[in-house]
């Protein structure tokens, strides 16, 4: 065995490991704290505050009498309130017992603690990881800013014939092939634009530069050129990378994105041979498109052959910086788009309309992660905002061990005027548990056999 090899592989492991555990960390560390700053405003005593699960690697006791860790196994984390027996929050009777000789200590464990502060407090934890994504897509969409009117551009294109284009930094384009460009103020209908423009490799631009109209050369405004790749997908496994331009399908050129789609779509899953110009050097691969899920406008999935590439226009427009009210509304937007799509993902899953292989369990979110890391720093911390909006969502669902179990027992005791049987809550609790573990080895199984 060549060990020398194996060292690549090992690097790209560590590297998804690493980002795996990063991305889950901090997303951890902003649900727990959730659940420890409205407990601890709420008049409830955390006894231990824990990132990661086992051994404790290092811990510190703060003025407040809370232990703050790290543990070895950095899958997790949790808040262990006074009177809670396990990380669960399951009531630790002798403890309870202890705490009811005095009001005030009874008043400062999680089970003694009025409802609202004991609902509030576990609410806390997904509300936390929503604001998170809230806040980071914001300030994303505040730094990447919004495409500037009237469409400008910010970089020469890098394309294959870009010694035959006279497009620069700087130039306002007015038309592309004779037709007129929409604004990007909402106004603007886009996809009109796209469906008539000229089917041909190079068109005339109509530009603004220095104060004078001129008519240029340039290319064809959406090229199949690569400006994001999906994690795990065809065109990943095969080491494509963002910049490569694709000119060429089963020998046949092509100069516009459209024609890739076409091709990809029309191939029932056969092998394509492609042409990648990649730094003017062109390469040759073999692609096999896969199927995919997609959601639709009406709340519906299609299914669709892809290769998990995303183009974008020929040149890098010109950007200006979003207002922290439109970037807030937009990231409030985003967040809720991940939401709808999940649970509407999840329904047609229940019901048979998409396959279960669209669930990824922690092989499919570590590799997910290290090939978000690879994109760019930008491209794993919006991937970070995304997961941490689904683990908000998941803790919601009403299984018992969840958060949103724990709510359900709230809102019983509300309407009942008395908490549910401590009997029937360890029994609920155990069937929650075996629930959890049982859908952890179905997405494991996912990762491994889909």
């Amino acid at each position: 065995m060549d060990i020398y090899a194996l060292i690549p592989q090992f690097g790209g492991l560590l590297y998804t490991v690493v980002a795996f555990v990063v991305a889950l960390s901090v997303i951890v560390a902003v649900h727990e704290y959730g659940h420890y700053i409205v407990g601890r405003w709420s008049g409830i005593h955390a006894e231990v505050f824990s990132l990661g699960f086992g051994p404790v690697l290092f811990s510190r006791v703060d003025r407040r009498g809370t232990r703050w860790q790290v543990a070895a196994l950095p899958f997790g984390g949790y808040v262990r309130f006074m009177g809670d027996a396990d990380a669960a929050s399951g009531q630790d009777a002798e403890a309870m017992q202890a705490a009811a000789k005095d009001p005030a200590t009874l008043r400062r464990t999680m089970h003694g603690a009025p409802l609202w502060a004991r609902a509030a407090t576990v609410a806390a934890g997904p509300v936390f990881n929503f604001v998170m994504s809230i806040l980071v897509f914001t300030a994303i969409f505040m730094f990447r800013g919004v495409e500037r009117d009237p469409l400008t551009v910010a970089e020469a294109p890098n394309l294959p014939l870009a010694a035959q284009y006279d497009l620069r930094a700087g130039d306002e384009v007015l038309e592309i092939g004779g037709i007129a460009t929409p604004a990007f103020d909402g106004t603007g209908n886009w996809e009109e634009f796209r469906s008539r423009l000229p089917a041909e490799a190079i068109v005339d631009y109509r530009i603004r530069r220095d104060g004078a109209d001129l008519t240029v050369d340039g290319p064809f405004p959406y090229p199949p050129l690569i400006s994001s790749i999906a994690p795990r997908s065809a065109a990943y496994d095969i080491g494509l990378e963002t910049g490569d331009v694709i000119t060429a399908v089963d020998g046949d050129a092509i100069f516009a994105f459209d024609q890739l789609k076409n091709a990809v779509e029309s191939s029932d899953g056969r092998a394509l041979a492609i042409d990648v110009w990649r730094d003017g050097e062109t390469l040759e691969f073999a692609l096999a498109p896969r199927r995919t899920d997609e959601p639709q406008a009406d709340g519906g999935f299609a299914t669709h052959w892809r290769i998990g590439v995303v183009s974008s226009m020929a040149f890098e427009p010109a950007k200006e910086a979003a207002g922290p009210g439109e970037a807030l509304l937009g990231g409030i937007a985003q967040t809720g788009r991940i939401v709808e799509g999940s649970l509407s993902g999840l329904w047609h899953m229940i019901t048979g309309a998409i396959s279960t292989c669209n669930i990824s369990g922690p092989i499919g979110i570590a590799e997910t992660s290290g090939a978000m890391a690879s994109q760019g720093a930008q491209s794993f911390i919006w991937f970070i905002a995304v997961l941490s909006t689904a683990v908000g969502l998941l803790n919601l669902f009403p299984i018992p061990a969840l958060d949103g179990g724990h709510l359900v027992f709230y809102i019983y005791e509300a309407v009942a005027g008395r908490p549910p049987n401590e009997k029937a809550l360890r029994v609920l609790m155990s069937i929650g548990i075996a629930a959890i573990l049982t859908l952890m080895l179905f997405a494991l199984g996912n990762d491994l056999f889909c």
